[in-house]
């Protein structure tokens, strides 16, 4: 009998080497290196690709014959999208689910992936009939969710499966009456054809391959549920996020029960929309303005003299849709020879930029000082537009000052100190001014006619101390004269 011939692939970026190593070479992770048995590859490709054969013939994947087609020839109906009943989730989406498109949706334990696949169900079992695949949970523990949210049609067909096989073939099967279907999760779910575990790289990439064959063929709106890893990404093979059509990434907010949906991959719109939902007793309920939710108690000190020193609020630009966030800033005297930076919810190394740009251009001495900032209600913000803010929130921390309240910062801003030009101003100061703010410092290269008509008086700047000028009031004895100066 032959000897079976092993190899070691990495759990986490798929690398395959033939001898076992502590660490993997490609992504560095530790101890991610599992030993799988090759012997049986090869029946099991034989099997795999006999299965993808049958799926490609049934329904007619391939009407052509594999003749080739004038792009003009080609049609696309727009309108076969599947409304969701979800209007942020259908943003992200581009317009709704894709007949035939394979979405994968990774989030981390407990986030609410399996509630929102229900939701949706629940929205969409009106007028179709959606087939869930669980792999994870029987039919019973489903069906307990499925009362909670509220869920009394019969077009949810529950199928308790973890053959991935079998899942391929119940997607044939009810392609006609169930053109949606969810898969719970894309980790629990095994090839019968390879000897490894449920979950390992080799399962993963050959039962997704599977399942997408089946969706493509029969046309059938695809969901797959998808586990991460304790660093945040997601797990299995990186080949997983190139093989499907769609990759939403679902995170959570413990403290304020609020989950952030947003497209890191979409072939079928932008991958700037996000969606904002808070997590109740009777499921996820869609937040309509967001914006509201994190500024806080900030909207009522809009129109009194004075806010907090060391506070700023920025403008983020996601998709067709503006984000407004309070930061704040903390600057103290520290006795150790290296001051600490620490920041949550804004990119750790572009602080360090901040804190150079302000010594060097503007003359605060910030090196013998702990800076510490935090984007107020838990949202990673990225977005440059948001330097601006920031920059005004650690200077004021400093100086002990305070800016209007009434007063939102967008621009980028340089290593020279120039204040750089930002994308979607007008819907930055048309969701500013919507929510009671009455002036905006934005970058006058960015400034137009369309920035004068959104009912908030705009103030272009050029270089960050001119900004500061503008927004730190001066000490004097009189009242509202002049402007501070560095």
């Amino acid at each position: 009998m032959a000897k079976a011939k092993t190899r070691w692939s990495c759990q986490h970026c798929g690398f395959q080497t033939s001898r076992s190593l502590g660490r993997c070479t490609d992504c560095g992770a530790w101890g991610s290196l599992i030993e799988e048995i090759m012997q049986e590859e090869e029946p099991a490709k034989k099997g795999f690709a006999q299965r993808l054969g049958q799926a490609a013939a049934h329904n007619g994947q391939n009407p052509d014959g594999g003749k080739a087609r004038p792009l003009s020839q080609i049609d696309v109906d727009e309108t076969m999208r599947l409304a969701t009943g979800m209007a942020g989730l259908d943003e992200v989406l581009g317009g709704g689910l894709v007949p035939g498109a394979v979405i994968l949706l990774a989030g981390d334990p407990g986030v609410g992936k399996s509630t929102l696949l229900m939701q949706i169900a629940r929205h969409l079992a009106d007028a179709h009939k959606i087939l869930y695949i669980t792999g994870e949970e029987s039919a019973s523990q489903v069906k307990l969710r499925a009362s909670r949210i509220g869920i009394k049609s019969d077009n949810v067909l529950i199928a308790a499966e973890q053959n991935v096989a079998i899942a391929s073939d119940l997607i044939h099967s009810h392609a006609q009456e169930a053109p949606i279907c969810f898969v719970d999760s894309i980790q629990s779910v095994y090839h019968p054809d390879i000897s490894s575990s449920a979950g390992s790289v080799s399962q993963v990439r050959e039962g997704t391959q599977l399942l997408i064959h089946a969706a493509k063929a029969a046309n059938v709106a695809t969901i797959l549920v998808g586990h991460v890893t304790k660093e945040g990404a997601i797990a299995g093979p990186r080949v997983l996020e190139h093989m499907v059509d769609v990759v939403l990434q679902f995170e959570g907010d413990s403290t304020r029960q609020l989950r952030i949906l947003k497209a890191v991959k979409n072939r079928f719109g932008s991958t700037n929309e996000i969606a904002i939902f808070a997590m109740t007793e009777s499921g996820l309920s869609e937040v309509d303005n967001p914006s509201k939710l994190f500024l806080g108690d900030r909207l009522h000190k809009v129109g009194s003299r004075q806010a907090p020193s060391g506070t700023a609020v920025i403008a983020g630009g996601e998709g067709a849709r503006s984000l407004l966030l309070e930061v704040q800033a903390l600057t103290v005297s520290t006795p150790n020879p290296s001051p600490r930076r620490v920041v949550n919810g804004w990119d750790y190394n572009r602080l360090l930029q901040l804190c150079a740009i302000l010594e060097k251009r503007s003359g605060l001495m910030l090196n013998r000082l702990d800076v510490y900032v935090n984007i107020v209600g838990g949202m990673d913000f990225s977005d440059p537009a948001g330097d601006l803010g920031i920059a005004l929130a650690i200077a004021t921390s400093f100086l002990d000052r305070s800016i209007d309240p009434g007063l939102v910062a967008v621009g980028e801003v340089g290593l020279t100190g120039e204040i750089r030009p930002v994308t979607n101003l007008p819907q930055r100061l048309k969701e500013a001014a919507r929510l009671g703010f009455t002036r905006a410092l934005v970058p006058r290269s960015s400034i137009d006619k369309k920035t004068h008509q959104l009912g908030i008086e705009v103030k272009g700047v050029d270089t960050l101390k001119e900004a500061l000028d503008f927004a730190v009031p001066k000490l004097s004895n009189k009242k509202d004269e002049g402007v501070y100066s560095l």
